[in-house]
């Protein structure tokens, strides 16, 4: 998904979903970012925009799909990973200007649509509680084969020993983003999405969350680096997102940030 940076059309699209190109600008650069920083990134790229009048296009997707579409050629110039071991990957293979640095540390949260009779409150017993008396038709998270959002939600379940009694209700996201549309749209009665999405009023006001333990799976160490051919702007936005201006946006959604760097 193409977009350019005017708040009032990008916030309105964030959770909508929408695939089209229609704002796109040609000169600007396309930074590609994993769905959890949907929020997060649109408001730090119109912070950018305001700060040194540089434009940038988003494309959101799972970390996973756009490590394939780069290896694919596509002409993105900045990848915001939803992991640590993707970035590295690319680097291996000579497609990145160096090994990029983390910018963040993510979370995971149980949530659940208003209305639902899930409670978030009561985390993974909840479910298993509900779950144990057929009351969980449909539960979603990002799909763990390419989204490490989804990664992060197997492992949790799978440590509360959640993980096989819930595949017959299990409904998969093509990223987190999805995934929290899917928990969230009063067809399911809940799901594991990132905190960063829980945390933007337009998903807050759809339901309620709760943090997962972060030690119920393995952290979610979120690394950005520069591609081959990234140009001044790409190079600019990457710099900008360890200032003070892009780490309290970064704050705001709920991201613990490294220090030092």
């Amino acid at each position: 998904m193409d977009i350019s940076i005017t708040r009032r059309v990008l916030l309105a699209a964030a959770f909508a979903f929408f695939t089209g190109p229609g704002f796109s600008q040609a000169d600007a650069p396309v930074i590609a970012a994993a769905a959890n920083m949907q929020f997060a990134v649109i408001e730090i790229a119109e912070s950018f925009t305001a700060e040194t009048g540089m434009q940038v296009r988003l494309s959101f997707g799972s970390t996973g799909n756009l490590s394939r579409q780069i290896s694919e050629g596509a002409p993105f110039e900045l990848l915001l990973a939803a992991d640590d071991a993707t970035p590295l990957l690319l680097d291996r293979a000579g497609l990145t200007r160096d090994a990029g640095r983390i910018y963040a540390l993510g979370r995971i949260v149980l949530v659940a649509p208003n209305g639902s009779s899930l409670d978030p409150s009561e985390g993974l017993d909840g479910v298993r509680a509900l779950l144990d008396a057929g009351g969980i038709t449909r539960f979603a998270i990002a799909n763990p084969d390419h989204a490490p959002f989804g990664i992060a939600a197997r492992a949790a379940l799978m440590s509360q020993g959640l993980w096989e009694d819930l595949q017959p209700v299990l409904v998969l996201g093509e990223n987190v983003s999805q995934a929290a549309q899917f928990a969230l749209s009063g067809n399911a009665e809940g799901g594991i999405i990132a905190y960063s999405l829980a945390r933007a009023p337009e998903v807050a006001a759809r339901g309620t969350y709760a943090l997962i333990p972060e030690d119920w799976h393995e952290p979610l160490r979120q690394r950005m680096v520069l591609l081959n051919g990234a140009g001044e702007v790409a190079a600019a936005f990457y710099a900008y997102m360890n200032t003070p201006a892009a780490r309290e946006i970064m704050q705001r959604y709920g991201f613990v940030l490294p220090q030092g760097e």
